[in-house]
Formats: C-alpha cells, sequence, structure tokens
C-alpha cells in the first residue's frame, strides 16, 4: 500500500497482513468449494459452530505472522484460550482474532470474513481493527487511531484504493435497508419472524408514498461495517447475540466512521470490551451482546423502539 496513506503506519501494516493471509486462503476455499472437500472438524470450543481446518490453519498462521509486527501481545483467537506470545508478561496490547468468520459458506466460495482487532489494556479500548472480505472487491474495512487520538475509519478495494468512511447512512426506518444473520432457521429467523411491529415498520410507506423498506441477510463484523460504509442503514442482532470476536472489530469500525451502537435498552455499547486482564478475557470471550447497530442515532431508536426482546 501507499506510504503516503492518511492510514497510519501500523494499520496499514497489519491490512497488508490480513490482505496476505486472504490471498493465501481464497484459493484453498475455492478448491473447498469445488470439490466439496470442506474439511470440517469437530468443534470443541463451541459445539454448535462449524469449523473447517482452514480456521485452525488461519489460526496459527495469524499468531505467527502476528510476532512479526507486535513483539508481545496476549493472542485472544475464538478458536483457542487466550494465550500471552513474546517476552512481555504484561503486555498492553490484546489481539481478538477471528480468522475465519461465516467459514460454512467460506468452504463454498459465498461468503468469508477475516477479522483482528488490536486492543490497549492502557487505554481500556480499541486501537486498531481490520475486517476482510476474501471473495469481494471491497476487500478491507479499517479503523485506527492517529496520534491525536482521534479514530479514522477507510475501506480499501482489491486494487488499493482508499476510501474514508465519515458518511454511514441518514436513512429513517421506513426507507432503510436492516441486516440480520438470519440464517439459522430455529435460533435466528424464527425470532425475527416474529417481530412484527418492526417488519410493519419497515414495510410501512416512505414520505414519498412507496415502501422502501427492506430487511437484507449479513455476517458478523463485516455487518457493522456495510453500515460503517454506507452499503446498509442498520444491522439487528436481538436473537442470539454476537460474540466479541464477531461484533467488536465492527463495532469499532461504525464508531470511528460516525455510526452508533446501542443495546435493546437504547444505551449505548462501550469500546471498553473487558480484554483488560486474562481473567477479564476469557469472560469476554464466553459472553454475548444483543445490539442495534446504525448510521445515525434516530434510526437505531427508531428500531429499538419497534422490536421486542
Amino acid at each position: 500500500m501507499t506510504t503516503d496513506s492518511p492510514i497510519p503506519e501500523l494499520a496499514l501494516r497489519i491490512a497488508d497482513l490480513v490482505t496476505g493471509m486472504m490471498n493465501e486462503i481464497r484459493p484453498r476455499l475455492v478448491q473447498a468449494a469445488l470439490t466439496g472437500q470442506r474439511a470440517e472438524n469437530v468443534n470443541l470450543r463451541h459445539h454448535d459452530n462449524f469449523l473447517s481446518d482452514h480456521d485452525l490453519w488461519m489460526h496459527r498462521r495469524y499468531k505467527d505472522l502476528l510476532t512479526e509486527v507486535l513483539p508481545s501481545f496476549i493472542y485472544a483467537s475464538e478458536e483457542a484460550d487466550p494465550q500471552i506470545v513474546g517476552p512481555d508478561q504484561e503486555p498492553d496490547l490484546c489481539v481478538l482474532v477471528d480468522p475465519l468468520d461465516t467459514s460454512e459458506l467460506a468452504v463454498r466460495a459465498l461468503h468469508g470474513y477475516t477479522h483482528i482487532m488490536i486492543y490497549s489494556r492502557s487505554l481500556k479500548r480499541p486501537i486498531l481493527a481490520v475486517v476482510g472480505d476474501i471473495f469481494h472487491h471491497v476487500q478491507l474495512y479499517i479503523a485506527a487511531r492517529d496520534d491525536n487520538g482521534d479514530d479514522h475509519a477507510f475501506a480499501i478495494t482489491a486494487d488499493g484504493e482508499q476510501h474514508p468512511l465519515n458518511r454511514p447512512s441518514h436513512a429513517h426506518l421506513p426507507e432503510a435497508l436492516v441486516t440480520n444473520y438470519l440464517m439459522r432457521p430455529a435460533e435466528r429467523f424464527q425470532p425475527l419472524a416474529g417481530q412484527q411491529q418492526f417488519l410493519d415498520a419497515l414495510a410501512a410507506p416512505a414520505d414519498n408514498g412507496k415502501s422502501k423498506g427492506r430487511i437484507g441477510v449479513d455476517f458478523g463484523s463485516v455487518s457493522l461495517c456495510h453500515v460503517a460504509a454506507g452499503f446498509t442503514d442498520a444491522t439487528v442482532e436481538f436473537a442470539k447475540g454476537f460474540a466479541v470476536w464477531d461484533l467488536s472489530p465492527g463495532h469499532y469500525i461504525l464508531h470511528a466512521a460516525g455510526g452508533v451502537t446501542i443495546d435493546l435498552e437504547g444505551r449505548p455499547i462501550p469500546l471498553d470490551h473487558g480484554l483488560n486482564s486474562l481473567p477479564e478475557i476469557n469472560k469476554t470471550m464466553s459472553t454475548r451482546r444483543k445490539f442495534i447497530a446504525a448510521g445515525n442515532h434516530e434510526l437505531a431508536e427508531e428500531i429499538r423502539r419497534a422490536i421486542h426482546p
């Protein structure tokens, strides 16, 4: 990537690392899709989640590559217990990783994402996040804290074009595209289908008399990145909740772009995700959050008033 980029140097190095990872894994996933050899593995940590050999390979590969960029850090991956890497026994940085999100679709070459967030334990907040989209042209979503303490968000396409993200949607609910991770029939789709007041509000005529509201499917952290980019207007999770590795990287990117993420009671979700000590990290890795993420606060509140927990 260009050296005169407005993106901080560490963020560029992590973005290059993520791009390299995607370039390595993409042909493997395409081969898995075309041959039907999806390398499914027994998931001992999350019994109801799909796990492939590709997830485990990326988990190990990320840890090795990160040691070339960061001398010491806590490695908190979805695929293993948190561990200290490097000589410092109390490193400031915690690296949160979801090596391969939506892996059951990635091995079909449909959708696949990879998340990484660097969190400062002293600041009690993220300082960098990169979400990679393995199969699409808009390839990277980035947030980073600059030397002045300000957060900025960017999207980078496969041809290297960098785009600042600072204009999320101003839509209201009757004209909004709202997404939800609705793939699981019992756990997620049925709860969504039961939100009649929300669906009626989304289907109501907009100011021009046309029914413009839409419901769409989206996945993990990238769903909040799509809101940050203005590609969608909001995303909501009121059924099972998102784990920290699915929510937090996209949450930080949306925050940096000027959007909002609230819980179902209307409280802003803080950037302090509880990654400040090994006991806290272990606890955080086993909890889930329900949330509404939107391009503007008014839309988030419209959605909140329309849904029932």
